[in-house]
């Protein structure tokens, strides 16, 4: 792997690379790998085995990792990183408590997400009923592209952020109904920028459909995504634009009026 500036354009020689093979090791781990030997690390990492044991064994002996027989895995202290990035950010405190009272009122789901790299990465979910067949929680990761809330975010960033997320992304046909052409999407991220709000009919799942409104910091940036999710064969699109929608902005207003008046620091 070439060296390479840091997210704040540091020099590719001050740039650690000892650090970053951590976290790759790290995130080797998932939901279809919650235990693996050495060489399966050293195979998801591209690390030599020498190099993959002299880490795994220093985060064993940090208390991230744990080891029975030849297997590897994570242990607990890893959400440690996670919670330290939403305890510091007192912005999801207020999303959360706005969440919840529109939950009660629509009795469907709702989520908030940022952007990172080509995904969104949940940060606050409040469920009613489970209507996906992935299990979506805080710190689920899913493509931009292809939910309500990363069209959001995604139109709301620059031109030239834009044509990097373009020149990263994988888009793939996930259902029939899925936007995948590059040009199509930009026409798409367009409309949600000048309407303020993108509704998202089985794009990512066959019988989800969602909509989404952006959060705002303090400078008027938008920071977050907000949504609310149904099934398609409960509520129509009409109603959830009709209904749901406007529940949605009057919520994400209170949300973006709070976090000024608080000055809470969004990111």
């Amino acid at each position: 792997m070439a060296a390479r500036a840091d997210g704040d354009g540091a020099p590719a020689k001050e740039f650690v690379r000892s650090v970053e093979r951590v976290f790759e090791i790290l995130r080797a781990f998932g939901k279809d790998a919650q235990s693996l030997t050495l060489s399966e690390v050293a195979q998801r990492t591209g690390l030599t085995r020498a190099s993959a044991r002299r880490f795994l064994l220093t985060l064993e002996a940090l208390g991230y990792v744990g080891s029975e027989g030849r297997r590897f895995f994570l242990r607990p202290r890893v959400l440690d990183l996670g919670f330290a990035y939403l305890s510091s950010v007192p912005t999801f405190e207020i999303v959360e408590a706005h969440m919840e009272t529109m939950v009660q009122q629509v009795q469907e789901s709702s989520s908030a997400s940022v952007l990172d790299g080509t995904d969104i990465i949940y940060t606050v979910r409040v469920p009613t009923r489970r209507i996906m067949s992935i299990q979506i929680e805080v710190g689920t990761r899913l493509p931009a592209y292809a939910t309500s809330m990363g069209r959001v975010l995604l139109a709301g960033l620059s031109p030239k952020e834009l044509d990097s997320y373009f020149a990263e992304a994988k888009l793939e046909q996930l259902t029939p109904a899925t936007v995948a052409d590059e040009t199509r999407l930009r026409k798409v991220l367009d409309r949600v920028r000048r309407q303020g709000w993108c509704m998202l009919d089985q794009e990512l799942e066959t019988g989800l459909r969602s909509v989404a409104v952006p959060l705002h910091d303090q400078a008027g940036q938008v920071f977050a995504a907000m949504n609310i999710s149904t099934n398609a064969t409960r509520v129509p699109a009409r109603r959830l634009l009709s209904e749901h929608l406007p529940l949605l902005r009057s919520a994400a207003g209170a949300i973006d009026e709070e976090i000024r008046s608080r000055r809470a620091p969004a990111r």
